[in-house]
């Protein structure tokens, strides 16, 4: 791995930053301990919420660790279309027998107040998702000692990262659960992303930063093919999501590997942004009309994903996943860890066999 990242955690792991509560205190400890980098999410919390997490996360551990921040976000939704959307999803309300959640329920998740914080209370490292941040805020980041990656989903968007100042990139895949970390959600792009392997190898030849490879990895030897590919490490988020730390809901960890829910679809039903999910009712039925209005329609549908998780009803929940969910394992996230890396020496020695006998030849 590059010395600047090595200097954060040595094992080349990163916990990806689940928001909605998934990526608590207790699981980014437990990657921590075990040599990764461990994540706490920031996006959907109040800036006190954050605070009161990290304290805690530095009650467990004394390693370094990340919170992540959503950027905040430009107002380009069609009102019009969202009052569409809110009257179709008026069927779901009255089936979960709740209320459609207030579309204005604010735009930057916080984001001012949660740098404050970070400022004040510096962290080791610092990650952003949907948007670069400001030459000025990276900046202010490194004066007190923090550590700072941004995603990109193209050697365009990386070359962005790097004019920014930040430390590394993160190269998310289309192969990734959760939300795509996009720099512009651009409607037209919609399904035009770009795999993870191929997008390691643009992004490694467009810019001179250290690379994270993000999309899908749930084993170690995925994450050395995307360190051949030019990583310096690895994201994983699904690998995780399954762990008995992680603080994902028990519905959405029994998803992953339940045959009744066979693939994923990236969609904007749930909130307005492209996001990689298990196909459920939910998506198949509000998928195809929801439109391109983020946060609007993550405000929107969030009192219908909590009555559904209430419920018991995976078929009405946010099921955010990768490509990899089916090979997700039931294990401590600790234990993860050292499988994976583990696997990841198997690899390289058979890799390093292979390179020797085809050079024998």
């Amino acid at each position: 791995m590059s010395s600047a990242l090595t200097d954060h955690f040595p094992c080349p792991i990163v916990q990806a930053p689940m928001a909605g509560g998934v990526s608590v205190p207790r699981l980014a400890a437990a990657v921590c301990e075990a040599g990764g980098l461990g994540f706490l999410a920031a996006g959907y919390k109040t800036a006190d919420g954050m605070y009161q997490e990290i304290k805690q996360l530095r009650g467990l551990t004394s390693r370094p660790f990340g919170v992540n921040l959503f950027m905040p976000q430009p107002e380009t939704a069609d009102p019009a279309a969202v009052d569409a959307y809110a009257h179709q999803l008026a069927g779901e309300a009255g089936w979960y027998e709740t209320e459609l959640g207030d579309r204005d329920s604010g735009r930057d998740d916080g984001y001012d107040t949660k740098l404050a914080v970070l400022l004040d209370n510096p962290v080791p490292v610092v990650s952003f998702h949907f948007g670069v941040p400001s030459r000025e805020t990276i900046d202010s980041l490194h004066r007190v000692g923090t550590f700072t990656l941004v995603t990109a989903t193209t050697a365009e968007e990386a070359r962005a990262v790097e004019r920014s100042g930040a430390d590394a990139v993160i190269a998310q895949g289309v192969e990734a659960g959760g939300h795509q970390g996009t720099h512009r959600d651009l409607p037209e792009a919609d399904g035009s992303g770009i795999g993870l392997l191929s997008l390691v190898t643009q992004v490694r030849e467009a810019v001179s930063l250290p690379v994270i490879a993000a999309g899908g990895i749930m084993r170690g030897a995925q994450i050395a093919a995307a360190l051949a590919a030019g990583a310096d490490a690895a994201q994983l988020g699904t690998a995780f999501l399954a762990t008995s730390e992680s603080g994902a809901h028990t519905l959405h960890k029994q998803a992953l590997t339940n045959p009744l829910f066979v693939r994923t679809e990236l969609t904007r039903a749930f909130s307005g942004r492209p996001a990689r999910g298990l196909v459920n009712r939910f998506l198949r039925e509000h998928g195809p009309y929801a439109p391109a209005a983020y946060p609007e329609v993550h405000h929107l549908t969030s009192p219908l994903r909590k009555a559904a998780a209430k419920a018991g009803d995976a078929q009405g929940m946010a099921l955010w996943a990768g490509q990899g969910h089916r090979m997700a394992r039931e294990l401590p996230a600790g234990q993860l860890v050292e499988v994976l890396m583990a696997e990841l020496a198997a690899a390289g020695t058979a890799l390093s066999g292979r390179v020797a006998g085809g050079a024998g030849r």
